[in-house]
C-alpha cells in the first residue's frame, strides 16, 4: 500500500480513503468518542507517572504523549487472544488489555521485577532491551502457527530498533515462513537523541519490502486510520498470509524517559510543528463539529481522567516495599548453588545493619 494512509486530517477534517476505510465501517460516532476517552485518560495516567517520577515516587518513566493515538487504534483493534509483545513505552496498548494502572508503575518504582503476569492479559511485560520483542513476538506466532489457531502475535518497537540486529532477524524468519505477527513500528523521530532521517536514509516502511513484508505507513496521530490498517494487517495474519510491517508516523512531545532532556537535542520549531498534529486535539475538532463532543460529555471524560490518575497514585504509593532477599527468588526454575552463595553473601551483609541480638 503506497502513501500515508489517513481518515481525520490533522484539522479534524474527514477524508476519503477507499483502500482502508472499510475496515472501520463499524466505528460510529459513540465509539469514536470511546476513542477519544481512551487517549484522554492515558494522557492522563501519563502525566500524572510522570509527576510521581518528579516527585521522586518512582525511579523513571517513560512517557508516550503525542503517541495516544498509535498506541489506542492499534490496542483496540486486537482481539483478547492475540498476544503482545511491547516496548517500555507501550502504556497504552497495556491499558486497552485491561492492565490496572497500579501494575503499569510496579517495576518503575522498583517493587518487583515484572509488574502483572503475561498470560492474564496477553501481553508481556516491557522490554527494555532494544528490539529483542520482535524475536519473541515471531517465535510465539510461530507456536500459534503450529497450534492452528488463528490468533495473531503484535510485537511493538520505535524506530530507532529497526537498527538493531534482533528485529531484522525476526523479519527473516517471519517472512520465511509466513508467521501471523504484525511488526508495529511507532516511529515517534527520535531514537532518544538520534534522528530518524540519520539512522533511515528512506522511509522506515520500506525496509519491509527487502524482506518479502508488505508494509503500510499510516498517520500514527490519526486513531481510526491506525486501528483501520491495524485491522487490515491482523486479518491477512489470521488468513494465513503471514506478516506485515506498520509504520505509524507519530511523534513523542516529551522526553524519551524522565532522565533525558530533550531541548540540549531538538528544536522548539520542531515540536511546534508536530503540536499541531496533536491526536487527541484533532479528534476532538472531529467530534465537536458533528455534535458528539459536547462541553457536558468532555468534562464526563476529564473526570473519568482524573479518577483513573487518582487511582494511579494511590496505588503506587501503596505498593509495599517488597522483603530484600526476595531478590533472590524465581531467577531460577529449580535450586542453583551459586545463587544460594550470593544470597547468603547479601544476608550476612544486611545483618551488618541490624541491632545485636536481631533475628531475621
Amino acid at each position: 500500500m503506497s502513501g500515508l494512509v489517513q481518515l481525520i486530517s490533522a484539522d479534524g477534517q474527514r477524508l476519503p480513503a477507499p483502500d482502508v476505510e472499510t475496515w472501520v465501517a463499524d466505528i460510529d460516532d459513540e465509539r469514536l468518542l470511546a476513542l477519544y476517552e481512551d487517549m484522554v485518560v492515558v494522557r492522563r495516567i501519563d502525566t500524572e507517572a510522570t509527576a510521581l517520577q518528579r516527585q521522586g515516587e518512582l525511579a523513571l518513566w517513560p512517557p508516550l504523549l503525542g503517541q495516544e493515538a498509535a498506541q489506542i487504534g492499534s490496542g483496540r483493534a486486537l482481539r483478547d487472544d492475540d498476544f503482545v509483545f511491547a516496548s517500555y513505552r507501550e502504556n497504552a496498548v497495556a491499558y486497552c488489555r485491561g492492565i490496572s494502572v497500579t501494575d503499569l508503575v510496579r517495576v518503575w518504582r522498583g517493587t518487583t521485577q515484572s509488574g502483572w503476569n503475561p498470560f492474564t492479559y496477553n501481553m508481556a511485560t516491557p522490554q527494555v532491551i532494544i528490539g529483542a520483542q520482535t524475536l519473541h513476538a515471531t517465535g510465539y506466532a510461530l507456536g500459534i502457527q503450529n497450534r492452528g489457531t488463528d490468533a495473531v502475535a503484535v510485537a511493538y518497537f520505535g524506530d530507532g530498533a529497526t537498527s538493531e540486529g534482533d528485529v531484522n532477524e525476526a523479519m527473516v524468519f517471519a517472512a520465511s515462513y509466513k508467521a501471523p505477527v504484525v511488526f508495529f513500528c511507532q516511529n515517534n523521530q527520535w531514537a532518544i537523541s538520534e534522528p530518524v532521517r540519520l539512522q533511515s536514509r528512506t522511509s522506515i516502511v520500506d525496509r519491509a519490502l527487502g524482506f518479502g513484508i508488505p508494509g503500510i505507513q499510516v498517520d500514527g496521530n490519526d486513531v481510526l486510520a491506525v486501528m483501520a490498517v491495524t485491522r487490515l494487517a491482523l486479518d491477512r495474519a489470521r488468513r494465513g498470509e503471514g506478516p506485515t510491517f506498520i509504520e505509524a508516523v507519530t511523534y513523542r512531545m516529551g522526553p524519551h524517559t524522565t532522565a533525558d532532556d530533550p531541548t540540549r537535542y531538538r528544536e522548539p520549531a520542531e515540536l511546534a510543528e508536530w503540536q499541531v498534529k496533536d491526536p487527541i486535539t484533532r479528534l476532538a475538532t472531529y467530534l465537536r463539529a458533528r455534535g458528539v463532543l459536547t462541553d457536558e460529555s468532555s468534562m464526563a471524560v476529564d473526570n473519568t481522567a482524573d479518577q483513573v490518575a487518582a487511582e494511579l497514585r494511590a496505588g503506587c504509593l501503596g505498593l509495599a516495599d517488597p522483603e530484600p532477599l526476595s531478590l533472590f527468588e524465581h531467577v531460577y526454575a529449580a535450586p542453583h548453588s551459586r545463587l544460594a552463595e550470593q544470597r547468603d553473601r547479601y544476608l550476612s551483609y544486611l545483618q551488618m545493619f541490624e541491632p545485636a541480638g536481631a533475628t531475621r
